[in-house]
């Protein structure tokens, strides 16, 4: 009877495992672009182990970054998965691909879109509810003093060799600032930017420039974005918002920037579920800024923490891209 036993069991511990290895067949590998920025990073962690613990993949995070990703995924067709593809500076050339087959679209990865402009913290905003938009802003350089020149008001630029501190120069030329008694701070670093808003929180002080989501500081600090005074004018963008050293820029606006996640055909091939996943797979920058400061504050390298407190923390927010029985399989899997 024991060996009876004995027998029956193994032959049912080899059954189990012959139906995970077919589970794991049914999926096979998959290759996800780290995309080199701590947003696309996270996310790579999370579809990596929402993959592989709810659809039984065999994920693998490489590197990756913008135009080398989408050159390697058209011509080569890998990697499989990149999840953070900023889209607006060659949606011709996306669109295009995907036209041929090469490419497919996912979802928009950030449901609001990356967001740009010129913010003040709400607590300013908060006392200052007359300040709405840039005009507004401009018209009280008294709110805003400068450290080294208080009789100036300041706005901090985008740190140098960004392709931010051109439209943010030109956004300053536009609205004439220096005739407005203000003047334009070189923040000389990512670094340098973001001390400077840590700065006027831990004074509680006022605080106007460039900045950007989703971000860890937006995650620490509570900022307003400022309205604009026009609607984005993408002729005027090209011609001379996004132009270095423009000498004549006129008032604009910044528009969204969609951030897809594209995919191969072999994602749908190898996986119906892993393909609807990323067909859904979306968060909004709140979440994201969240994340992204905790990642900051628990100095987690490579986002692969952070993606497990996510998935720990948040299922509210991703069970609703898969089915409850994927969600069930994953928290099992955490």
């Amino acid at each position: 009877m024991k060996k009876l036993l004995a027998s029956t069991l193994f032959v049912a511990a080899a059954c189990v495992g012959v139906g995970s290895a077919s589970a794991q067949e049914s999926c096979g590998k998959l290759t996800i672009a780290d995309m080199n920025w701590a947003s696309a990073q996270v996310l790579a962690q999370v579809d990596k182990m929402i993959l592989e613990k709810g659809y039984g993949c065999e994920a693998e995070i490489v590197p990756g970054d913008t135009m080398p990703t989408f050159a390697s995924m058209t011509e080569k067709g890998e990697p499989d998965v990149a999840p953070e593809m900023w889209v607006n500076q060659f949606r011709d050339q996306i669109d295009a691909a995907v036209k041929e087959g090469r490419i497919v679209y996912g979802a928009a990865s950030l449901s609001d879109g990356g967001v740009e402009g010129w913010w003040v913290p709400t607590y300013f905003a908060k006392e200052h509810p007359e300040i709405k938009t840039i005009k507004d802003a401009l018209a009280h350089p008294e709110l805003f003093p400068a450290s080294e020149d208080p009789s100036k008001g300041a706005v901090h630029n985008c740190p140098s060799g960004w392709g931010c501190q051109i439209t943010t120069a030109n956004f300053y030329k536009a609205y004439d600032g220096d005739s407005k008694g203000f003047t334009l701070v070189d923040t000389g670093s990512g670094a340098g930017l973001d001390s400077s808003i840590a700065k006027a929180y831990e004074d509680k002080k006022a605080w106007l420039g460039y900045y950007w989501a989703p971000t860890p500081i937006l995650g620490k600090y509570d900022m307003t974005r400022l309205g604009f005074d026009t609607t984005f004018d993408e002729a005027e963008w090209k011609r001379c918002t996004s132009v270095a050293d423009c000498t004549d820029p006129k008032v604009n606006a910044w528009t969204k920037t969609e951030v897809f996640t594209m995919l191969t055909p072999k994602v749908a091939e190898q996986s119906s579920g892993a393909a609807e996943y990323f067909k859904t797979r979306a968060w909004d920058n709140a979440t994201v800024n969240k994340l992204l400061a905790w990642k900051e504050e628990n100095q987690d390298p490579n986002g692969q923490d952070t993606a497990e407190h996510f998935l720990k923390t948040q299922p509210e927010v991703w069970s609703k891209w898969v089915s409850p029985e994927i969600a069930e399989k994953v928290k099992a899997g955490l």
